[in-house]
């Protein structure tokens, strides 16, 4: 009989070490993502590890092109190996791509506001940020004129509802998103002091009605990132006046997070304002049943 003898063909060593990188950067992808969305360790060396994952998945992708050019030239092995680290690196780095691109269409700012003359303050949110956080203090006019060019549309939302409707409907579209909410103070009417009793009718209610406050911490939704929110409800003549500011406690662009938030929160709030309420049924006062048994006797 004879023995036929197989040879093993050499597989591409840069091949196979485009495989071995890309897994180990999707793992270290991985681990990156739940430590910084669990806050285990510090933001910036998650960060950190975040961005050197990302890096080993570009390193992976240009072995395959390595690996793909020695292959077709020595028809060696190893096709399977360079495909499958060109496809985990390609995955991996398509959404940062994605917002690279993102990035460099939109202002490098990270505090959106309705009011840049008088925007709401941080005040309970103040406390909670940590020491290497961006500054609590609005940027200013420079930020201002930014955000005007980039986001037109962010603007104040006045609306005919009550002051005390308004807070209601912002409470009620925070609670639906889950948000954590740190502090709240709902619009109530001020004592009036002496002098101003003698103030016309119509400008009562303006003077003496304190706006009502809610302060909330929302998560974006794949890193789980803290920014802070604060909602401003003010009562005007014909209602009420909803103003709005997101923040992005690092980084000094939020590729337009902060404005989608601001622009979906006052559309959703708007959305509950214009539902029509259940009306909630009222037991029959006392005198209206005597009024029924005496009815009854007669």
């Amino acid at each position: 009989m004879r023995r036929h003898q197989f040879t093993e063909v050499e597989t591409s060593r840069l091949a196979i070490w485009s495989r071995r990188i890309a897994l180990f950067s999707l793992a270290a992808t991985f681990i990156a993502i739940i430590i910084v969305r669990s806050g285990a360790l510090d933001i910036v060396p998650a960060l950190s590890t975040l961005g050197g994952a990302l890096v080993l998945a570009v390193v992976a992708i240009l072995l395959a092109f390595g690996a793909g050019i020695v292959i077709w030239r020595e028809g060696i092995a190893g096709a399977r190996q360079a495909v499958a680290g060109l496809l985990i690196g390609c995955a991996l780095i398509a959404y940062p791509a994605y917002l690279g691109i993102k990035a460099s269409r939109l202002p490098a700012i990270y505090d959106i506001t309705t009011d840049p003359i008088d925007p709401p303050q941080f005040d309970a949110l103040a406390r909670l940020r940590p020491r290497d956080a961006n500054p609590v203090t609005y940027a200013g006019l420079y930020a201002a004129e930014l955000q005007r060019q980039a986001y037109a549309d962010i603007e104040p939302d006045d609306t005919n509802a009550t002051p005390q409707e308004a807070y209601n409907a912002a409470m009620k579209v925070i609670a639906k998103r889950k948000w954590r909410v740190v502090d709240t103070r709902p619009p109530q009417a001020a004592p009036l002091a002496p002098q101003a009793r003698m103030v016309d009718a119509r400008n009562a209610p303006a003077a003496a009605t304190r706006d009502g406050i809610i302060e909330a911490i929302a998560r974006t939704p794949i890193l789980g990132f803290r920014d802070d929110v604060v909602v401003r409800v003010r009562p005007t003549t014909d209602g009420a006046r909803i103003d709005v500011r997101s923040a992005s406690r690092y980084g000094r662009h939020d590729l337009g997070t902060n404005a989608a938030r601001v622009r979906n929160l006052i559309d959703d709030i708007d959305t509950v304002l214009a539902t029509p309420q259940p009306e909630k049924k009222q037991a029959p006062s006392a005198p209206a049943q005597a009024g029924k048994g005496a009815s009854a006797k007669r």
